[in-house]
């Protein structure tokens, strides 16, 4: 039988006042663009961050020793089949990483760990926001990359790491199964905790693209760059969008919004329609510019066309040409002040799935 580890991670509900925004603390609270690389080579210090720019042992007071009742309830059907359940809530990154430690295989000839493909382990992630989710992966992704000059030649020529271990999402927030439509929602996953249970113990794992970006995280669903005014009207911004080989725009002309969908979570803005068909699972990641277009009628008035670009690819680029630039990745609030780049890296993750 499997031994089953339900990491939680601290959030504001449990800690007011303290964990940012989103309910997401313990690295998944705030993304701003100086989040780390991951594993280096460069024989330089790396200091170990969180999603929110700042030293992860800074995270204390998101502290909660008290299980919450999904939780519970999904000990409490492991339990019931035999697993062996341990409930742990990460403080830290160096909490987060003690529980990933144990999906580590065998060292390598190379010197490298890998996660081991016949683990007795599994994990699942209980969670208030999509980044909380984004944060257990990120370490994922710092713990297993290997750095560029380590790469092994079995490593697939289109990854630049492993196939991480599968991973069962528990969602502690029944209202964003509904309108608001978080990645559980979005990929069909068990939301019952019963159920998360039983995916764990007798699903088959269901592997999934991730986008790194070279600001050193990860994204899961999807980002969604570009402001409001206090009234809700879009905000004009220009940057340079680029999808492999396509221009989308110069950065000569404003925009309203641009999307970059790994999944369907940013697909609409105000009812008008971004990404078209954004599949998780097809090695791509589609981007979408929002551009007002002036327009003159046949009797000369001037009204404005929102006119949508869009591109699929591996790779794409952001260069903001002015200021800062907001953004939501994974539901993590930042600004982009320098150029932003994601990959596709395709079955990179996975989650437990019936």
């Amino acid at each position: 039988m499997y031994d089953v580890v339900l990491l939680t991670l601290g959030s504001e509900r449990d800690a007011p006042g303290g964990c940012g925004s989103g309910g997401a603390c313990c690295g998944g609270a705030t993304g701003a663009d100086t989040a780390p690389t991951s594993q280096t080579d460069t024989g330089q210090a790396n200091t170990d961050q969180t999603d929110s720019g700042q030293a992860s042992t800074d995270t204390g007071q998101c502290a909660t020793e008290r299980p919450r009742v999904p939780v519970l309830a999904c000990a409490d059907a492991l339990n019931a089949r035999g697993a062996r359940v341990e409930t742990v809530t990460a403080r830290s990154d160096a909490e987060i990483d003690a529980v990933l430690a144990r999906l580590d295989g065998p060292t390598r000839p190379d010197g490298l760990t890998w996660p081991d493909p016949d683990s007795k382990t599994r994990l699942v992630v209980a969670t208030a926001s999509d980044g909380q989710l984004r944060a257990v992966l990120r370490r994922l992704v710092k713990r297993y990359a290997p750095a560029p000059s380590k790469r092994p030649a079995d490593l697939p020529g289109n990854r630049t790491l492993p196939d991480l271990p599968p991973v069962a999402v528990l969602p502690l927030d029944p209202a964003r199964g509904g309108t608001q439509r978080d990645l559980v929602a979005q990929l069909g996953l068990p939301r019952d905790p019963a159920a998360v249970a039983t995916a764990v113990l007798d699903g088959t794992p269901r592997r999934l693209d991730l986008l790194r970006n070279d600001g050193g995280s990860v994204t899961l669903d999807g980002a969604l760059l570009g402001a409001a005014d206090d009234a809700g009207r879009p905000l004009h911004w220009r940057a340079r969008v680029e999808v492999d080989d396509t221009i989308l725009t110069d950065g000569a002309e404003p925009l309203l919004a641009c999307a970059v969908g790994n999944a369907g979570g940013y697909a609409t803005l105000n009812d008008v329609t971004l990404l078209t068909a954004p599949d998780p699972a097809d090695g791509q990641v589609e981007v979408a510019v929002a551009v007002p277009v002036v327009v003159r009628s046949a009797w000369g008035r001037k009204r404005v066309r929102l006119e949508v670009r869009r591109a699929r690819g591996r790779a794409v680029s952001v260069l903001p040409r002015e200021g800062k630039v907001p953004y939501l990745d994974d539901g993590v609030e930042g600004e982009l002040t320098r150029k932003r780049s994601w990959w596709v890296e395709p079955g990179a993750w996975a989650v437990w799935s019936i």
